[in-house]
This record gives structure tokens, C-alpha cells and sequence, in this order.
């Protein structure tokens, strides 16, 4: 990151919400309400591997272009640009990705 331009950080703070649990894990995170009993459908916060799931899940997403233009750590990614000129390519390489 040193001799880069720009750098763009990202915060995917609901990027959990976003990897669907395997329907026989589901019934694992039941709660009850005084409306009857839930189940989440995705990964939430809180779950063992959680994070290693989603770090994971990055990495695999990101594995293209993992450092030599972003870093990945958990929910956070830094998109770093060499040149100006190459900064928007950059961040749409990225989002094509995901």
C-alpha cells in the first residue's frame, strides 16, 4: 500500500446476512418470541466460523485481483490504485467480483 495513489475503504457490515445457511444448520439458530419460533435463514454474527466463513467467502470472491489491487480482511477491503487514472477500473473490477 505504500506507493499507491488512492486508496477506497469499504466496510461490508451486512455482508453476513448475505451467505444463506444450509437448511439442516437452521433449525441450530432458533429463538422464540412471544409470537412463535424462528429460524435465520443466513449467517449471523455470533456463530462459530462466522468469520472464517466470510473471510473465506471474500477471498474466493476477490481471488482475482487479491494483492495487486485490494486487500481483504473479514468485512473490511481496501481497494488500493496505483494511478489516478486507474482508480474507477480498479473499483469496478472489484464490484464485478462480488
Amino acid at each position: 500500500m505504500a506507493r499507491c495513489v488512492l486508496l477506497s475503504f469499504l466496510d461490508w457490515y451486512s455482508g453476513y446476512h448475505q451467505i444463506a445457511l444450509k437448511k439442516s444448520n437452521q433449525e441450530k439458530t432458533c429463538f422464540i418470541t412471544p409470537i412463535g419460533a424462528y429460524c435465520y435463514n443466513t449467517m449471523m454474527f455470533g456463530l462459530n466460523n462466522a468469520s472464517a466463513t466470510y473471510q473465506k467467502a471474500i477471498q474466493r470472491c476477490l481471488q482475482r485481483q487479491t494483492g495487486r489491487n485490494d486487500e481483504a480482511y473479514v468485512d473490511d477491503v481496501v481497494v488500493k490504485t496505483k494511478s489516478n487514472d486507474q482508480f474507477i477500473a480498479d473499483l469496478a473490477e472489484m464490484f464485478e467480483n462480488l
